[in-house]
């Protein structure tokens, strides 16, 4: 009997790309709920193609195709957010994204925490819009945004933020973009999310817009009718929020960036360590040695 009779190469293979695309999904969702839905289209999926391939039932997979079709149709316009990310990824090559690239070493020190609550007071007490998009790693580019507005490339400072943000300058209307302890580019128009329209304001939905497209990036938002504080994050926001408050989120976002760079510092740290510790245990060794030979010596020589 042969063997690849019995097992079809061309079938394993098939099985075992959908078995990994299936893993890879289930790996970037992290909403219950999402996740819920996700498994019962995949399995209605898995049900029509196996009866389509192994029974010969016309009417049962007639029905499993439009029930598929009918799905996959709710869950375009459920998902259409995370849809036009997924091509928008595709279309710029970044595929690393998709696949779960690791987050890249974050810059940044507690002044940074200080600065953004200072300016984000200030600016809330003057009821001064202001939109602040922080990126811990998600590597943001121009083509990410509408308008990649006017390259910066300064230090952060609250001074320097609260004149980007004045009514008479060019660059207000637009975000900020931070980086570690720099201020990367100002007056950036960013993408608008198609939820709460009703409930917020063009900053308030840019700033959710952003931060359902890219998962490691927060938006710090300045209401200037009210001035409230508010903080979006993977798609989410929270308002209304005091300054303690925003300080200890940002303490928790940008300390979790950091605290993995320091993980990585530290391990490297401790390989340099020991190899020093092993070479100087070396060169003790052969200074003993040369001693204990130079000994030897004199006491000949006497």
């Amino acid at each position: 009997m042969n063997f690849w009779g019995i097992i079809n190469l061309k079938l394993l293979l098939d099985v075992l790309f959908a078995v990994g695309f299936g893993l890879l999904l289930f790996s970037r969702v992290k909403e219950q709920r999402t996740l819920w839905l996700l498994r019962g289209y995949l399995f209605l999926v898995s049900s029509a193609w196996f009866i389509q391939r192994y029974a010969y039932l016309p009417l049962t997979s007639k029905l499993i195709d439009a029930v598929v079709l009918a799905c996959s149709l709710s869950l375009a316009i459920l998902w259409q957010g995370e849809l036009r990310r997924l091509m928008e990824l595709l279309g710029t090559g970044r595929l690393a994204v998709l696949l779960g690239n690791p987050p890249k070493e974050f810059r940044a020190t507690s002044t940074t925490i200080t600065q953004l609550v200072d300016t984000a007071g200030k600016l809330s007490q003057n009821r001064r819009g202001a939109l602040i998009v922080v990126d811990l790693g998600s590597d943001l580019r121009p083509e990410d945004f509408l308008y990649s507005g006017t390259n910066i490339e300064a230090q952060l400072s609250t001074d320097l933020l609260i004149n980007l943000f004045a009514t008479d300058t060019p660059l207000h209307d637009g975000a900020v973009l931070v980086k570690g302890n720099k201020i990367v580019s100002a007056g950036v128009i960013l993408p608008l999310s198609r939820q709460g329209i009703s409930r917020y304001g063009t900053r308030h939905l840019a700033a959710l817009g952003i931060t359902e497209r890219f998962d490691r990036c927060i938006c710090i938002v300045v209401s200037e009718e009210t001035g409230t504080l508010s903080l979006a994050s993977q798609g989410k926001l929270e308002r209304p929020i005091t300054s303690s408050r925003l300080q200890e989120l940002l303490s928790k976002f940008i300390g979790n960036q950091n605290s993995m760079g320091a993980n990585k510092a530290s391990l490297s740290k401790n390989v340099l360590s020991q190899n020093t510790e092993s070479s100087d245990n070396i060169i003790s060794d052969i200074n003993k040695k040369e001693s204990e030979t130079s000994e030897i010596f004199i006491n000949k020589k006497d």
